[in-house]
């Protein structure tokens, strides 16, 4: 089983009922629907497709944030040269063009100033400031290709608003009786922020991911955590915004600090760019994404390549072949010894506390036995990302009466999911744990297995028992 998960985005490329079938059989685990695109319908309609396709999957629902974006530039790529003049122009539902670039927001060309840059997509392509008034103009200093709608980065004194903004409350009002499971927000800055999106989509059933991709987001980091459900390492704005030479500093960073708290870490952007239109990606690519599998990422993304790509499912065929390569040298050993309870989070609450404790004592368990399978009950998917943080060999089981967060731990490392009917006693859900594990093949007669649960008495929110047991 492949530990280390896979998102693909959907686009035009891999709109297609025949499509999304095939990349669900060639290893997404996770599809992400990005709500930044397009009219909010659209959206929805494609979301409730999406789910008929791939019910066993997760969607990941993401929302734009203050993010400004051009006017689309079409399909086919349009070059913008070195010293080539262009002109900014605020306008809606107009295409862009090398020499006109419209902008999808009001009153912000007028508060740029002469000699601010301007970075379009990722940050290749870069423009400076040469002219303001009612339209904008500008010189290419970056040159380089663009195509669909690109995100425009503007100097972060102009981007001021608070989450969720406008558009975003919209979607989410749309979203809120839909069935996806993550909702990835884009901008975060502070814990309040997510507090403030969680509050108006109002469904404690989804999981809140936050996007890091500010200087305020990395300042505030350990807030944002504490907050939120799971992270993303948005490196596209992340390396316009900061230095680019900090990033791959600033993604271990986020990494390690989201595992501590047991909390899923996606890290995204060009992992595979040049499969976008090559057939093999560059060795580069290969070892960006085989050094985050063995960061310890949670999940590697895959934006444009599925999105707008040649040939999407070979993309996530060799994103799974290079993924599964890496976890053949992951360290599990030396990572869970290293992640003792003394390195995990102090200001957790003491139900967190409790359940770092439990799961860490069930790590070490089932290390010394040489147990086959770690197995966690559990409703909220809690249990089972505690045990997670400490990459073991063994396979994570998690055994839970909730689809959707069945479906949500599809975007946590190494948790293979099976459903139940409630079971209350923990009795009953060893011997259901036993007879599951035997049946799929987990385990045979002899094996050693480690069970963790809540007891009666110790609440739902606390995993507070873990049992050894050996497969009669």
């Amino acid at each position: 089983m492949r530990r280390t998960r896979i998102v693909a985005t959907i686009g035009p490329a891999s709109d297609s009922d025949e499509k999304l079938q095939e990349l669900a059989m060639a290893g997404v685990d996770v599809f992400r629907l990005s709500f930044a695109h397009g009219d909010i319908p659209s959206g929805i309609e494609r979301l409730r497709r999406v789910r008929a396709i791939a019910p066993d999957l997760a969607i990941m629902v993401d929302i734009p944030g203050p993010k400004i974006r051009a006017g689309s530039f079409g399909t086919t790529s349009v070059p913008l040269g070195v010293g080539e003049e262009t002109e900014l122009v605020e306008a809606f539902g107009e295409g862009s063009t090398a020499e006109r670039i419209t902008v999808e927001r009001d009153r912000v060309l007028g508060q740029l100033k002469l000699g601010d840059r301007v970075h379009i997509g990722d940050g290749g392509v870069s423009l400076v400031v040469t002219r303001v008034g009612q339209t904008v103009g500008a010189r290419v200093t970056s040159g380089g290709a663009v195509m669909g709608k690109p995100g425009l980065s503007l100097p972060s004194s102009i981007m001021d608003d608070r989450l969720p903004t406008d558009e975003d409350r919209l979607r989410l009002e749309a979203l809120r009786d839909e069935e996806f499971e993550i909702l990835a927000v884009s901008f975060v800055r502070s814990g309040f922020d997510v507090e403030s999106v969680r509050a108006v989509l109002s469904r404690p059933d989804v999981m809140i991911m936050s996007k890091i991709e500010t200087s305020e987001g990395i300042e505030n980091l350990n807030e944002i955590i504490e907050h939120s459900d799971s992270l993303m390492v948005a490196r596209g704005d992340l390396g316009v915004r900061l230095p680019i030479e900090e990033v791959p500093h600033l993604q271990k960073e986020i990494v390690r600090l989201g595992i501590r708290y047991a909390r899923p870490v996606v890290v995204a952007t060009q992992m595979l760019e040049s499969m976008t239109h090559a057939q093999v990606p560059t060795r580069a690519e290969v070892t960006d994404v085989a050094n985050a599998v063995l960061d310890g990422a949670s999940a590697v993304m895959l934006s444009g390549e599925t999105a707008i790509g040649d040939d999407p499912v070979a993309t996530v065929v060799t994103m799974d072949r290079i993924v599964r390569r890496a976890e053949e040298s992951f360290p599990y050993v030396e990572w869970g010894a290293g992640l003792g309870i003394q390195h995990l989070v102090a200001s957790s609450t003491q139900a967190q506390r409790v359940t770092a404790a439990i799961t860490g004592a069930a790590w070490r368990a089932a290390m010394d036995e040489n147990a086959v399978a770690l197995v966690a009950c559990t409703r909220s998917g809690l249990t089972a990302r505690a045990i997670s943080r400490f990459r073991p060999p063994m396979p994570i089981v998690a055994i839970t009466p909730n689809t959707a967060t069945g479906r949500q731990l599809r975007s946590s490392w190494g948790i293979q999911e099976i459903f139940v009917t409630p079971i209350s006693d923990i009795d009953g859900l060893c011997d259901y744990a036993v007879t599951q594990l035997k049946e799929t093949g987990f385990a045979k007669s002899g094996d050693p297995i480690v069970v963790m649960a809540g007891s009666s008495s110790g609440g739902a929110a606390v995993t507070d028992t873990v049992r050894m047991i050996i497969v009669p």
